[in-house]
This record gives C-alpha cells, structure tokens and sequence, in this order.
C-alpha cells in the first residue's frame, strides 16, 4: 500500500525511509478416455445483521482412478522458475482513496466500474487473489455492519451508497468470475484517520470514547482494553459470518508508529490490567499477542476454512539488539510497534505471514536479501508470503538509490524464486502495477507470471481433494474442439469445486500436472461442464485432463480424454 508519510516514520526506521501502511502437489494418475471425434455439434438494501455461524464440514475421500497412459518426458527450462503452487496478489488501498474508488462520493457505477478495471488488470498480470481494504478508520466497506459507512467511499462517513449496493458483496462476486481470492483488510487500531476527518455520530469513538487514546492526531483503539479487543475480534468475526471471504487480513498497524514528543496515554489501563507484573512495554506486546489470538480463533470458530493472515513491518530486531534478529539497522516492529511478528509465525498462530520489505537489494541498512533470508529461517511451519514494495520503483531517494535501477524488481523476484518456503508475493498496491511503475507490470505478465499458478494448499485447514470430474470427452467443433465432463459430488462446503484445471498436450501422452505449461485454462461451475478449447487444432491429436479444485486449493486426481485429431 502507498504509504502515509509521517514524521514518526522517518524516525522510526531511522534510515531515511518512508512505510507504507499498509500444499502437497497431486499425481499424475488419471481416468482415461479415448475418443474419435464426433460430427460437429450444432436491490434494496438490507438490514445490517448477522447470521447464525456455519458448522464445520467434512469431506469425503474420492477414490482415484489410475491412468494407462505414458507420461510425458520432462520438458527441461521454465518450471524451476514458473511453480505451479504461487500466491501472487496485490493490495488495494481505500484508505484516503489511494487505489479505490479513485475519489470520494463517486456514483455507484462509477465505483463498480473502477474496481471491475482493477481486477481486470490483474487477472491480466497472473495475479490469483487481490487483498482489498474494507475497514480503514472503525468504518465500513459493506452493508452488515455496526460501524459507519466509509467517507472515502461516499464523502461522508455513515452515508450508504446511492443507489444502494453492498461493496463487499459486488466485489467478492467479481473477484470469483475472474478466479481470484478476496481477502479483506481491516486496520485494527484506528478509529478516526485526522482531526479533519469526517466522523458520524455512530463512529465507536463517540459511542465508546473511554476506549479511545488520542495520538497523532487520531484516535487509536485502546488495545490493552479486554473489551476493545473482544470488540475488534468480533467485527472480523462478523464479516467472516456474513461474508464468503477467502481471508482475513491486517497490516502493520498495532500500537501506533512513534509520533516524536508524544507518549501514549495507557498507564492508567496498564496499571489495571497487568495482572502479570510485566514491564509496560513487555504487557504491550502481550496485548498484541492475545489479539492475534483471539482473531484466529474468532475467525475459524465460524468459518474454518478461511484464512488468517498478517503484513508486518519487515523487521522483527535488529541483530545489534538481539543476536537472532537480522543484520538490519532500521525500525524494529518487536520494540516500536509492540508487535513479536517472529512468535506469531513461530508459533503458527496466522496462517500466512507477508512481510512488508520495501527495501531494494542494493540497500545497505536494510537490504532485502538479507530480510528474506532470515524469514525463510525464521517462518515457522506456514505461508511466507513477500510484500514488494512496487510503490517504490523508479524513485531514487537519498538513502535508497536501488529503487530506481530498471533490474530492481526482477532481481527481488528472482530472489524469492530461490527459495521453496517463498511462496508468493503481495504487490503495494494496485496504482502502481496499473500504472507499470518501473514496468512492473510487463515484467510479471511475459516473465515471472506468464504461465497461471494455483494458490498453494493449507493442509493445517483442509488437506482433502474434492471430487474427480466425470465422463470427459472431446469432440471437433468449427473453432476449435469442445470438452465436456460431469461435475463431481459435492456433499459438503469443503467439496465445492471452485474450479477446474485444464491441461493439454499434444499427441497421446499424459500432460504432466505438475507443469504450470500444460494448463490450457481454469473454467468457473458457474459456466457450466462445457468448454471450447479455441487455442487447437482439430486435425491434431492431443491429450487432456480436467482436474477439480476446492475452495483451499485442493487439486483431484484427472480425468482424461485422448482427442485423436479428426484427419486420423
């Protein structure tokens, strides 16, 4: 996310830099099925409740069907630098209308018209999942909540849309059509942005302002508070009822960036609720910790299958501080912001970690290399996720020069490429690959994502495929030739096929479905079990497989189908 430049920041990292904000792979087996080719085939808006949450699910077990094919051979090039299983996202920022909607107060359309251009852009890019900022000052993005409507979204906090749409709704269902996740993004310590900041009377800082400390300007949560923090993990709580979310996610706001000659007014809370006899900047940090966890587990008690995930401040200690932290002289999230973003991934409560480094490689105080070394050793047992600072490229600054080298992308990318336990990038934010800063954007889509991959697996939360596609076949049409298949069972949520994987190669040899190259294309159920593969030729022969793929990622075992090529 573009950044908010304050003077606390510069101080903060002490380099003269500005911050921002902010799976086990199937076999190859296969049903097979030979064919010849056949002739050529001729609102008003609702009451801001809640819902009863959903139970936990179970899935049954498909039972695999072996292929009689020969695999292919190994293609040699590509696949070491193209992997199957890559979270690739971007963030979009609301938050003083930084990426969406591009002003205040637009006409709905306007703004429906804006997002669409978005994801547009990025499903272009390769990306899989978009990460969009729903909650930015204790406001709202969507129609179910306790809290006032955003001002960035109509000029006026706790003014609906008009015409009345529910955002978070209209953009869950059109991140879908384009098979991407949605993970929505709540800062968790605001609850006013400025003093000169549109504010309605139902904003919990007025209705709770025994929770408020003002700092900065703002009015920040009061995270030592028990009731302030039930209250912030019930609001996720909330959206993970009433929406179909893929994730939930919070950026590096915790306790505030340091604002020179400014205390923060907890002493009183400290003083009531260190039960513990901690010191206050250690019962900080424990502040923190018991929210991470109550989050989580606010999260999965209702939906168990969506995801929990942080960006922090790259940063956990400098070495010079602490022998295990990293050979970094900058701004530290464990001392600054009370946040020990190292136990969280340690101890594996979130189930994703993205870390903000928006450092070049050439970056002596800070380097990026370095910073993703000592995640990778550093990630405990779940997703580590980079955040790329795009926002950055082109610029050269005093301190930090490497920003604007052409190679500076490409060279962190190849970078994260290096390691297995990097899987996947988060891009801040959506202006900036929109506007190709740096040619982020043409670097990604004919390089590092010119071939599709699938968002990796989380077996912590489901590790059990979905149904086999059923009954393939192909046959010749004018443009190209049809594919058509029976959707699997899906007697459970966890069983829903989010979508199909199809892959192809040419002749009759069993494509390799670990091979990004192979696949042709994801088609959505909604489109129904019917496609047309426009890109062959019906006098050549090819081999097919359709695999489903859950809502976890989970891929089935293949059906497949040999075409024959309609001159055998």
């Amino acid at each position: 996310m573009r950044p908010i430049v304050t003077l606390s920041v510069l101080s903060l990292l002490a380099v003269g830099l500005t911050r921002c904000h902010r799976n086990p792979q199937q076999g190859d087996s296969a049903r097979v099925v030979v064919t010849t080719p056949a002739p050529t085939p001729a609102p008003t808006p609702p009451a801001r409740t809640t819902v009863a949450a959903i139970p936990t699910p179970t899935k049954l077990v498909p039972r695999p069907i072996p292929d009689t094919l020969l695999l292919e051979p190994p293609v040699d090039g590509g696949m070491a630098t193209s992997p199957k299983r890559e979270f690739r996202a971007v963030w979009i920022a609301t938050v003083d209308n930084i990426d969406w909607p591009s002003k205040k107060g637009l006409p709905a359309a306007d703004q429906q018209r804006e997002f669409t251009e978005l994801l547009d852009m990025s499903q272009q890019t390769g990306l899989n999942a978009v990460v969009v900022q729903i909650r930015a000052a204790a406001d709202a993005f969507y129609a179910k909540s306790a809290e006032p409507w955003s001002e960035w979204l109509t000029g006026q906090q706790g003014l609906a849309p008009d015409p009345f749409y529910d955002p978070l709704e209209f953009m869950i269902r059109e991140s879908r059509a384009r098979n991407l996740e949605f993970h929505a993004w709540l800062n968790l310590d605001r609850a006013t942005f400025s003093k000169n900041a549109s504010v309605a009377p139902t904003n919990i800082s007025y209705q709770r302002p025994n929770w408020m400390v003002e700092y900065g300007g703002r009015k920040l949560f009061n995270l030592g508070l028990p009731d302030v923090r039930a209250y912030v993990a019930g609001t996720v709580a909330n959206i993970v009822r009433n929406y179909d979310v893929d994730g939930i996610h919070f950026d590096d706001y915790f306790y505030p960036y340091a604002v020179t000659g400014q205390g923060f007014a907890d002493e009183t809370t400290y003083q009531t609720y260190n039960t513990d006899g901690l010191k206050k900047d250690d019962w900080r940090r424990q502040n923190i910790d018991k929210l991470i966890r109550q989050i989580g587990d606010s999260i999965h008690a209702v939906k168990p299958w969506v995801k929990f995930g942080v960006s922090p401040f790259g940063i956990w200690k400098n070495q010079k501080n602490d022998p295990e932290g990293s050979l970094t002289y900058g701004g530290q999230a464990y001392y600054d912001l009370y946040a020990d973003i190292r136990k969280w991934a340690k101890e594996d409560w979130v189930d994703y970690m993205v870390p903000q480094i928006y450092f070049s490689t050439r970056f002596d105080r800070a380097n990026y290399k370095t910073l993703v070394d000592w995640w990778v050793k550093n990630r405990g047992n779940r997703h580590l996720y980079i955040g790329q600072g795009a926002y950055r490229l082109g610029r050269n600054t005093r301190t930090d020069s490497g920003w604007a080298q052409p190679s500076q992308m490409a060279d962190q990318m190849r970078h994260n490429r290096q390691y297995a336990d990097v899987t996947g990038s988060v891009f801040f934010s959506a202006k900036s690959l929109r506007d190709n800063l740096g040619r982020s954007r043409d670097s990604l889509r004919t390089g590092f994502y010119k071939y599709p991959a699938l968002v990796p697996t989380m077996p912590w939360l489901d590790a059990t495929p979905p149904g086999q596609p059923r009954d393939l076949k192909a046959a010749p049409v004018t443009d190209g030739i049809e594919l058509f298949w029976q959707e699997p069972d899906q007697p459970t949520e966890l069983d829903k096929v989010r979508y199909y994987v199809v892959y192809r190669t040419d002749g009759s040899r069993l494509p390799r479905t670990t091979d990004p190259r192979r696949i042709i294309t994801t088609w959505l159920p909604d489109t129904g079990t019917r496609l047309i593969d426009k890109t062959a030729d019906p006098k050549k022969a090819y081999t097919y497989v359709i695999t489903s793929v859950d809502r976890l990622h989970n891929e089935s075992p293949g059906s497949t189908v040999v075409y024959r090529g309609s001159m055998n």
